[in-house]
């Protein structure tokens, strides 16, 4: 896993790295350049000849470290220095006076011309106002210049907390960030100008990120090996979990199979639909592995006995917004003792009974898209979209609940918690019943004992993954919600092999 943290973040563990663990500003600084010298090289970029564009704070200190070392490998490099001089910080001030005794040309304005590379080194994290007048003039003007474009450590002009552009932004081709992503790159629109983000260690201390829950994070692949719930060799389908899925109005018999079926894909022992009777003859056809449990109408008793059964229950998929519905999810909330997972039409009609929330007996999770969480929230999409973080933050601390929030990244959440920001998957997932494999996803990690805030998180990034394996097999445009479930069948299985491998490779070592 990965910290993602804000510039508010990153600049408390530079401060701890400094005052605490003692390693000088200046070494960083040092670190800082030659890393992105470095990285610039590993991308290809021509450095035959170089605008290094530098601010008056320590990202523009950065920069005049990064002109001097691409004039020691003799590559032709201007430096432009376009902040104010009384406000340079100490560092910076520096590293411009060493620039300019290791004769790099150090000038005030872009002089027009050709470059082979520009690097934006104007503005770093703390950036929290709109950029305008004279500052929005040089990144317009860096922006129209040809050559290879490099960010130092974010793109100038994008906000690192939550990746709008502050007016106008530097669009960069790489994007060298030392020590952690930072926010701002991953979040859209902030990730749209980063360009390919390399991640640099230069020896800042990531401890203060541990101790802090205001720290988003994110997964890599290779975690997947130990989020994974282990399969036993004494083991039954009992052992997996008893998933009940209350799912399916009348025509939604697709919601109902897509979310079950992703539940037994991923590791559930027994799974049991509880649907319209207008599903059960194509429910049979298509699932045949699962019990199948029919209503006409409500039946309170019946369904107190399928809760009782239940080690976990999933509620909402194509279950529409009937009398009936309604009832279904309110017994829930109000009965069940294992995890629930509410999803759909369950979240729609949760926003007009949230009370509910409040007499729960069961851990939660909810996987609201934006709209949905508007409504829960009762705030435009905008609103939401523009204060995601603290809006959530507040939703899930009142109710003691999960909330995995879908958008082009997903947000989790839970009071306690780090945020889990998610950043696999592709817009090729963009399709009806995608939400459906999520909800049985998270179910079925439940039902072989996860929490509900890792089953959530880790379903969320497998879900992901399956639909980059998806990608990968049909294509953007052809890929199905049923594809989805081939490529986390596939992604489980290469997670697998890789277990094993490492396990035979631990085996020769010891051997």
């Amino acid at each position: 896993m990965e910290y993602l943290p804000t510039g508010e973040w990153m600049q408390r563990a530079d401060s701890y790295t400094i005052h605490e663990i003692g390693i000088p500003s200046l070494v960083l600084m040092e670190r800082a350049a030659l890393s992105v010298v470095e990285a610039m090289e590993q991308d290809g970029a021509d450095l035959t000849k170089t605008l290094v564009v530098c601010g008056s704070g320590n990202n523009g200190g950065d920069g005049f470290a990064v002109a001097r070392l691409l004039k020691g490998k003799g590559c032709q490099v201007t430096a432009v220095f376009v902040g104010r001089e009384e406000s340079m910080s100490e560092e910076c001030r520096l590293q411009m006076r060493i620039a300019d005794k290791s004769e790099v040309p150090i000038v005030t304005t872009i002089e027009a011309g050709e470059y082979t590379s520009i690097v934006d080194a104007v503005f770093g994290v703390g950036l929290n106002r709109e950029v305008s007048g004279r500052y929005c003039s040089i990144i317009e003007a860096m922006n129209a210049l040809q050559g290879h474009k490099t960010a130092v450590d974010i793109p100038s002009g994008i906000c690192s907390a939550t990746g709008q552009v502050l007016g106008i932004a530097f669009k960069a081709d790489l994007t060298v960030a030392f020590a952690c992503a930072k926010l701002g790159c991953i979040l859209y629109p902030g990730y749209l100008s980063a360009g390919k983000v390399v991640t640099k260690d230069i020896g800042i201390s990531g401890h203060i990120f541990e101790q802090e829950t205001g720290v988003c994070f994110r997964y890599h692949k290779a975690d997947l090996q130990r989020l994974l719930p282990r399969r036993k060799a004494d083991s039954h389908k009992g052992t997996y979990g008893r998933v009940l899925m209350v799912t399916g109005s009348p025509g939604m018999s697709g919601a109902a199979y897509l979310s079950a079926m992703a539940a037994y894909t991923c590791g559930s022992g027994l799974v049991q639909i509880y649907t319209s009777e207008d599903n059960r003859v194509i429910l049979q056809q298509q699932l045949p592995e699962a019990i199948l449990a029919t209503y006409r109408e409500y039946e309170e008793e019946r369904f107190k006995s399928l809760l009782s059964w239940a080690d976990v229950v999933c509620i909402g998929c194509g279950l529409g917004q009937s009398k009936t519905a309604e009832k279904l999810l309110a017994q829930t909330l109000r009965e069940a003792k294992v995890p629930c997972v509410v999803d759909a039409d369950g979240l729609n009609l949760l926003s007009r009974h949230l009370e509910l929330l409040e007499k729960k007996e069961c851990p939660l999770v909810l996987t609201p898209h934006m709209k949905e969480m508007a409504r829960l929230l009762d705030c435009p999409v905008r609103e939401l979209k523009d204060q995601r973080l603290t809006r959530i933050k507040e939703f899930t601390g009142r109710y003691d609940i999960v909330c995995a929030l879908k958008d082009a990244r997903t947000f989790v959440m839970k009071a306690g918690e780090h945020p889990f920001v998610n950043t696999a998957g592709n817009n090729a997932m963009a399709k009806a019943g995608s939400g459906d494999v999520l909800a049985g996803v998270i179910t079925a990690l439940l039902a072989q004992g996860m929490e509900t805030f890792e089953a959530a998180s880790c379903g969320v990034f497998l879900h992901a993954c399956g639909g980059d394996a998806a990608r990968k097999a049909k294509g953007s445009y052809s890929v199905l919600a049923q594809d989805l479930i081939a490529g986390i069948q596939a992604c489980i299985k290469e997670t697998e092999e890789s277990m094993e491998d490492e396990t035979i490779q631990q085996g020769i070592c010891q051997d």
